[in-house]
């Protein structure tokens, strides 16, 4: 019973920051601009400002190419689950029912770790499209992926993070 609170809830706080990413605005001309027009294409909203530079264009495109759903993910998501639910048939009391579950559980989160790991890397990409863009036109975007200044009621500060880059 307790598994099954932990998949909900893990389940839950996911689709609550995938409608949170739905509503990130950008200012420009003192306007708010959806930048996630719809939740397959992040980042169109920008598109018609962002053409306007081949270079900002270019890492919109890879941006938006990103975003897209891998089926390394999806193929490893489905090993996983499909791990645990061969686990919760097999016979109680035997290894095989163990590590089918502990794998399986193992596989998933790791899976959503390294996921997780690839947007957020691939948000550097949007971060580039506009600071491209406001290096050489006008007028300026103005975004804040962590939410406009006045829906906290401050400027955005700085923040601290662990970030470790691979290269091989």
């Amino acid at each position: 019973m307790n598994k099954l609170i932990f998949l909900l809830l893990l389940i839950s706080s996911t689709a609550l920051q995938a409608s949170q990413v739905c509503s990130r605005v950008a200012i420009i001309n003192y306007q708010e601009i959806l930048v996630d027009t719809s939740s397959t294409q992040k980042g169109e909203g920008l598109r018609y400002y962002l053409e306007k530079d081949p270079q900002a264009k270019d890492y919109l495109d890879e941006y938006q190419d990103g975003t897209k759903i891998k089926w390394q993910n999806a193929a490893i998501g489905t090993l996983g689950s499909g791990l645990i639910i061969g686990g919760l048939f097999a016979d109680d009391g035997t290894d095989a029912k163990k590590t089918m579950l502990v794998g399986g559980a193992a596989l998933i989160i790791v899976n959503f770790f390294i996921a997780r790991t690839l947007e957020f890397n691939n948000e550097q990409n949007l971060n580039k499209a506009i600071e491209e863009y406001n290096k050489r036109n006008l007028p300026k975007i103005f975004f804040y992926p962590d939410g406009l200044p006045s829906d906290s009621g401050q400027s955005p500060g700085l923040g601290m993070a662990i970030i470790k880059d691979w290269s091989f």
